[in-house]
């Protein structure tokens, strides 16, 4: 099941590759993070928004209720607290706490400036009945918090 995860996680970094993964009970919450980030970090390949459409397809369905549909997501995300996200030049990922149904990570953030920001990122366990039963998604991602500035 790992090859199957990271030959997923490969094909989806190729530019041909245009399907949106879907959550799935076997992507681990770390999984779904490296997901979403390597999508907000491409956004506009292969085509614009895309990474942003891949974030919202783990949004879990609470977290939908106040941030879609999709346009009103994509909205948001172009703000100036989200737009960071987009087309980000790297990330490291920091596990803080995670249990049978909820972690929380932190995620640092570098821009093209060198300018460095920090979120919190939480994903959930959707255990209700439906296609997502079993799958982590997010629930909440901070706004921004300020690491550095650029020089």
């Amino acid at each position: 099941m790992r090859f199957l995860i990271c030959f997923l996680l490969i094909i989806y970094s190729l530019p041909s590759f245009s399907e949106v993964l879907k959550p799935s009970p076997e992507l681990k919450a770390i999984d779904v993070i490296k997901i979403q980030l390597e999508a907000l970090k491409q956004n506009n390949s292969p085509y614009e928004n895309a990474g942003i459409e891949q974030t919202w397809e783990f949004a879990h369905p609470s977290n939908r209720i106040y941030t879609g549909p999709l346009t009103k997501f994509i909205n948001m995300m172009n703000t100036p607290s989200y737009r960071i996200m987009l087309n980000h030049k790297n990330n490291q990922i920091t596990k803080i706490n995670e249990n049978e149904n909820m972690a929380l990570f932190i995620i640092e953030l570098e821009i093209d400036d060198g300018s460095k920001f920090a979120f919190q990122w939480i994903v959930e366990k959707f255990l209700n009945e439906g296609k997502f039963k079993n799958c982590w998604m997010t629930i909440s991602v901070s706004q921004p918090i300020p690491i550095t500035e650029s020089a």
